[in-house]
């Protein structure tokens, strides 16, 4: 095998291995911030299984440029591969916070047409007068939430956020559309 890392093809398999090492680590903190608790040490278990693999093989050929090149390569890929990944699963769930100056009630309406609860406040901004409106999603259902925002009110302010706790409430007590 040292044979093969060593060759012309080594590099591109350092490459290979750095990005699923890094795509691996990238998930592995995401669902530690998630508090996923099974899966973040088989995770890890993998990614330190090749992480050795790939840094080994790199240490052993540090005279050849391409094997440098191909583990920081595979790092900056592993990355991005990682993050998209990441945004694909769209595991979790997002907080949405909606600040209407004009459309706060017919937001409100729209979102619980589609399924979504939603809690609504009166208040005052630097402006005047504005509605509040708060919702819990999942997080792969955020495209479809701000399209409906953004149709009804094109300028309301919005603020997404990922709650690290969630206790009690409509989302998990009753199936919904």
């Amino acid at each position: 095998m040292a044979e093969l890392f060593a060759g012309p093809w080594g590099p591109v398999l350092i490459f290979g291995l750095r990005i699923i090492d890094v795509t691996l680590a990238t998930l592995r903190m995401l669902l530690v911030m998630r508090n996923q608790r099974l899966a973040v040490p088989f995770i890890g278990f993998f990614e330190a299984l090749i992480w050795v693999l790939a840094v080994g093989v790199a240490i052993q050929n540090l005279d050849s440029v391409w094997h440098l090149l191909g583990y920081a390569g595979g790092f900056a890929s592993g990355s991005l591969v990682g993050l998209w990944l990441e945004g694909k699963l769209a595991m979790g769930l997002a907080s949405i916070r909606i600040i209407s100056r004009t459309g706060g009630p017919d937001v409100a309406h729209a979102l619980r047409e589609e399924g979504f609860g939603v809690t609504e406040f009166a208040g005052y901004g630097r402006e005047g007068k504005v509605e509040l409106l708060l919702t819990l999603v999942k997080r792969r259902q955020l495209n479809q939430v701000l399209k409906v925002v953004e149709s009804v009110d094109a300028g309301a302010f919005i603020s997404v956020e990922e709650p690290r706790s969630i206790r009690r409430g409509w989302l998990f007590t009753t199936r919904r559309k």
